[in-house]
């Protein structure tokens, strides 16, 4: 599976990981571990996941309160939308392609 990320995807990890890195050292670290583990479930069965609205799909990170949003732009390649806090509003990135 290819796995693709919408250029905005890179800054919102990195705000990500900078935040929980200035409350706990090295918890950003952690968390971009387990959005790496989260990003090869989704690659290995994309089409198990909720569908949100059209054909954006959702994946809950276990351990953090994050939503990765994601498209299957072909049979074997998914495109990542957004990463955004589960309070963050429904729609936040979903008009990304």
């Amino acid at each position: 599976m290819i796995i693709e990320y919408h250029p905005a995807v890179e800054g919102e990890l990195a705000e990500i990981r900078d935040w929980y890195n200035g409350r706990v050292p090295g918890l950003g670290s952690e968390f971009i571990d387990e959005f790496e583990r989260q990003i090869l479930r989704i690659s290995e069965t994309p089409g198990r996941w909720m569908v949100l609205s059209g054909d954006i799909r959702r994946a809950i990170m276990p351990r953090f309160p994050y939503i990765i949003c994601f498209r299957q732009v072909q049979p074997d390649r998914i495109r990542i939308v957004v990463v955004k806090h589960q309070r963050r509003h429904p729609s936040y990135g979903t008009e990304r392609r």
